[in-house]
């Protein structure tokens, strides 16, 4: 994967760790939802996402802590696929996944999030705007271990996209170049463009 592009080495906090923050953001999630600061616009509910590996995802639902803006901006992308879960337990686990929401916005750092519906080889994607990568990336490998409980073996993934908006990640060419230069296999986390 493309070291430059935050899609380097990857692994999962150690259990401890992972564990300690995953607590602690659902402490402060919840006093985020009380008083109200967790907002669900539905502005690009039904936008499809290219990507440069030729699949493509459904926006099924959009989350924002306040105005959804970082100061140090940064894009990031999770992927994963889930263990056992195949035609209408989609649609299941779409509804369901609202449930989850405590798992990151009181994570440091976190901005906004488009939820990504399963894409044609049955990945979910995950798409960020995060306050600073050294946040976004310590936000990855806790969720990993969280992920790790229903994921496939080997089907987790992300990217940290440095210096870059997310709306300005999903529209436009972004940090690999040309996206018309054809499809590449390794690049999943990559944006093509919205439709």
């Amino acid at each position: 994967m493309d070291h430059e592009a935050g899609t380097g080495e990857q692994r999962a906090l150690p259990p401890g760790a992972a564990w300690r923050s995953v607590a602690a953001c659902i402490l402060s999630s919840f006093v985020l939802l009380g008083r109200g600061r967790v907002h669900l616009p539905a502005g690009r509910l039904g936008m499809r996402l290219t990507f440069a590996d030729g699949t493509s995802a459904r926006v099924y639902r959009e989350t924002c802590l306040g105005s959804g803006l970082a100061k140090d901006p940064c894009t990031l992308v999770v992927c994963f696929r889930l263990r056992r879960v195949r035609g209408r337990a989609h649609a299941l686990f779409r509804r369901e996944s609202l449930l989850n929401t405590p798992l990151f916005v009181g994570f440091p750092g976190f901005t906004s999030k488009l939820w990504l519906a399963d894409d044609e080889l049955g990945r979910y994607r995950g798409v960020y705007e995060w306050d600073g990568p050294e946040r976004a990336e310590h936000y990855a490998r806790s969720l990993w271990r969280v992920l790790a409980l229903v994921s496939e073996h080997g089907s987790i993934g992300y990217a940290v996209l440095p210096r870059l908006r997310r709306d300005d990640v999903i529209a436009g060419p972004g940090p690999a170049g040309d996206r018309g230069a054809g499809r590449d296999a390794g690049a999943w986390w990559l944006p093509a463009g919205g439709m």
